[in-house]
C-alpha cells in the first residue's frame, strides 16, 4: 500500500498523481459488499442481548451509541484516498451523524463477529465484537476489500457485562497509533476517522473503584478483515458441528484474503518441502491449509519482527488480539520503548508477570500461532506434523527479519551479533532512549582518526549522565562499531541516508498522545492533527516539528500516561 499523503512535508508527485486519478465518490457511491454475512453462518437473532452464541460467526445488529451534537475530531487523508472517498465529504454536516452510527450508510450491512481467546495465557471462551460493529466491505477501485468498522458503537451479543461505548482518550490513542504504525511502513489496521458522541461515558481508568465520566468517542476503523486465531479457535472448542463452521472460515479467508493459495501447484515454485526430525517431509503444495497456516505465521512473524525494530510494544498479545493477515490490530495500552528497558510493558494488568513485556513479544507470538494451529488440527485440515512445520517456519521467518532489521538500524553490510548484542547491553544498563538513540547513530563517521574523547559527541544528546565506567564502555563499542563501518566501505552519508529511512526520527510516544488528549477534552483538536500529520512521515526530519521528538518530560512518568489499563 502506498505511504500515507499528509501535507508537511509535501507528498511525493507520484503519490499525488495515484490518488488524484483515481475516482472520488460521496459516501452514497460506495461499493459495498457482504461477502462474511452471505458466505458464513450467521446468528438467527439480531438483538443486541449478552449471550452464548453457538453455530455462527456473527450476528447482525445495529450500532446504538447515544449521540448529542456529535463532531468530527479528525480524519486520514491516506484511508479516504484508498476507499476513493472525496473529501469534501468530510466536510458535511451529518458526516458526524454517519460515522457515530446515529444514521445509517446507504448499503452498509452491520453486523459483529464471533471470536474466542486466550487472555493471558488462559482460554476465555467467547468473547467477540463487544463494541465494534462491522458496517461492510467497500470495494475500491482496484478491487481491493476494505472493511469499516465502528468501535465503540453499542452493545452487541458479545459485550458481556460491558457497555460497548468507548472514551475519547482510548479512541485518540487507537486513531493515531493506527495510523502512526502506517507511517511506520508496519502492518496495521488503519483508521478513516475519529467522532466525539456530545454523550459521557462512565470508566474506571485504574479498576480502583473510582469512576468518572469521560466524553465519548466511535473510530471507524479500517482494514481487510477483522478476522483474529480467536476466530477460528472459539468453533473449534464448541460440538464436533462446528469443527465443520473452522472449515468453512478457512476457506473463507482463503478465498478473499490469500487467494494466491487457492490452487497452488508445484509448478508454480511453491513447493516448501521440509523435513523435521524423522518426520515425513513437508510438501504444502498438497495442503492449501499448511501453506495458509505458514504464510499466516510468517506475517506474523515478519510483523513482530518489525514491532521489535521500532520499540514498539502492543500489550495485550492475547490470541482475540492477533490479527490472522499479520496486521498490529487492537490498539489498547501499547507503547513506544523511551528508556530501553526490556521488560517494559505499558499495561498495567500485565504488571505481575509481564507476560507481554517487549522482550516477550517474539516468544508469545509464537505460542499464539501454537494455538492458531490446535483448531486447524482439530478440524482435520493440517496434521500434527504441518503444525509443527508452521511453527517452524515462524521462528525462522522472525530471526531472518529481526537480523535484517537490526543490521540495517546500524547501517552495516552484515548481521554482527556480538556487536548488536552489546549495543542492546549498553541501551539497557544506560536506560538510553531507543528512538533517539538509532537516530543519532547515524551521524557516526567511519573514520578511524577520530580521537577518543571525540568519539561520543555525535551521541552526546543520547548518552545522558553516565558516569567514567559507562562512558569506557560506549567508547569501546564506539570503536569497533567504527572499525565496522570502515570495513564495509560505504560513505558516510550514503550510510546516513539508509539508517534515517528505517530508524524513525518521530514515534508516538505516550505522552505525545496525552497532550492532544488534555486538549481535546477541552474540545481542541488541534493537538490531534497536528500529531497525525507528524507521524505520517516519521523518518523526515520536518523543520520546525522537533519538539515531537523531545524525550518524555517528568510528568509523562505518572500512572495513566506511561502505563495504562485496558480500560477505555
Amino acid at each position: 500500500m502506498a505511504s500515507a499523503a499528509a501535507e508537511a512535508p509535501a507528498p511525493s508527485p507520484s503519490l499525488t498523481a495515484a490518488a488524484n486519478s483515481r475516482p472520488r465518490r460521496v459516501l452514497e457511491e460506495l461499493s459495498w459488499d457482504d461477502s462474511f454475512v452471505r458466505e458464513l453462518p450467521g446468528d438467527p437473532r439480531s438483538d443486541a442481548i449478552p449471550r452464548e452464541v453457538l453455530h455462527a460467526c456473527y450476528t447482525k445488529v445495529s450500532p446504538s451509541a447515544p449521540v448529542d451534537n456529535p463532531k468530527l475530531v479528525a480524519w486520514s487523508q491516506s484511508v479516504a484516498d484508498i476507499l476513493d472517498l472525496d473529501h469534501k465529504e468530510f466536510e458535511r454536516p451529518d458526516f458526524p451523524q454517519l460515522f457515530s452510527g446515529a444514521n445509517p450508510l446507504v448499503g452498509s450491512s452491520p453486523y459483529a463477529q464471533c471470536y474466542g481467546g486466550h487472555q493471558f495465557g488462559s482460554w476465555a471462551g467467547q468473547l467477540g465484537d463487544g463494541r465494534a460493529i462491522t458496517l461492510g466491505e467497500v470495494i475500491n477501485s482496484r478491487g481491493e476489500r476494505w472493511e469499516l468498522q465502528l468501535k465503540g458503537c453499542g452493545k452487541t451479543p458479545y459485550s458481556r457485562f460491558a457497555d460497548g461505548l468507548a472514551v475519547l482518550r482510548s479512541s485518540i490513542r487507537e486513531f493515531l497509533c493506527s495510523e502512526a504504525m502506517h507511517g511506520l511502513g508496519i502492518p496495521t489496521t488503519r483508521a478513516l476517522c475519529l467522532v466525539e458522541t456530545g454523550k459521557s461515558v462512565v470508566r474506571d481508568l485504574f479498576y480502583d473503584g473510582n469512576s468518572k465520566e469521560e466524553p465519548g468517542a466511535i473510530v471507524c476503523r479500517v482494514a481487510p478483515s477483522f478476522l483474529r486465531f480467536g476466530s477460528y479457535q472459539i468453533h473449534a472448542t464448541r460440538d464436533k458441528e462446528d469443527l465443520e463452521i473452522v472449515r468453512h472460515l478457512a476457506d473463507y479467508t482463503i478465498r478473499h484474503h490469500y487467494a494466491h493459495l487457492e490452487n497452488i501447484k508445484k509448478s508454480e515454485g511453491l513447493s516448501f518441502e521440509a523435513a523435521i526430525g524423522d518426520s515425513p517431509a513437508i510438501d504444502l503444495t498438497s495442503n492449501k491449509y499448511a501453506a495458509w497456516a505458514v504464510e499466516v505465521a510468517e506475517r506474523t512473524a515478519f510483523l513482530i519482527a518489525r514491532w521489535q525494530g521500532v520499540g514498539f510494544t502492543h500489550g495485550v498479545l492475547n490470541t482475540d488480539n492477533m490479527s490472522v493477515l499479520g496486521l498490529t490490530i487492537d490498539y489498547g495500552p501499547f507503547g513506544f520503548l523511551d528508556a530501553f528497558d526490556p521488560s517494559y510493558t505499558p499495561n498495567t494488568t500485565d504488571l505481575p508477570g509481564k507476560r507481554y513485556c517487549f522482550a516477550n513479544q517474539p516468544d508469545v507470538g509464537l505460542w499464539n500461532i501454537a494455538q492458531f494451529t490446535t483448531p486447524l488440527t482439530a478440524a482435520e485440515l493440517i496434521s500434527k506434523d504441518e503444525a509443527n512445520y508452521v511453527m517452524e517456519r515462524y521462528g525462522t521467518k522472525f530471526m531472518d527479519e529481526y537480523q535484517s532489521i537490526m543490521t540495517r538500524k546500524l547501517g552495516l553490510p552484515k548481521y554482527n551479533k556480538q556487536l548488536i548484542g552489546k549495543l542492546l547491553n549498553n541501551l539497557a544498563v544506560d536506560k538510553v532512549d531507543y528512538t533517539n538513540f538509532f537516530r543519532l547513530l547515524s551521524n557516526v563517521k567511519a573514520d578511524h582518526n577520530i580521537p577518543e574523547k571525540e568519539l561520543l559527541v555525535p551521541l552526546k544528546a543520547a548518552l545522558l549522565d553516565i558516569g567514567p565506567e559507562r562512558k569506557e564502555a560506549w567508547i569501546s563499542w564506539v570503536q569497533i562499531y567504527i572499525e565496522e563501518l570502515v570495513s564495509s566501505g560505504v560513505p558516510d552519508e550514503e550510510r546516513k541516508a539508509a539508517m534515517n529511512s528505517v530508524n524513525p526520527k518521530y514515534v508516538l510516544r505516550n505522552y505525545l498522545c496525552q497532550t492532544a488528549i488534555d486538549a481535546a477534552e477541552q474540545g481542541d483538536y488541534d493537538e490531534v492533527r497536528r500529531l497525525l500529520k507528524v507521524m505520517e512521515h516519521p523518518y523526515d526530519e520536518q523543520p520546525g516539528m522537533e519538539k515531537y521528538a523531545r524525550l518524555p518530560p517528568a510528568w509523562a512518568y505518572r500512572p495513566g500516561v506511561c502505563m495504562l489499563s485496558c480500560s477505555s
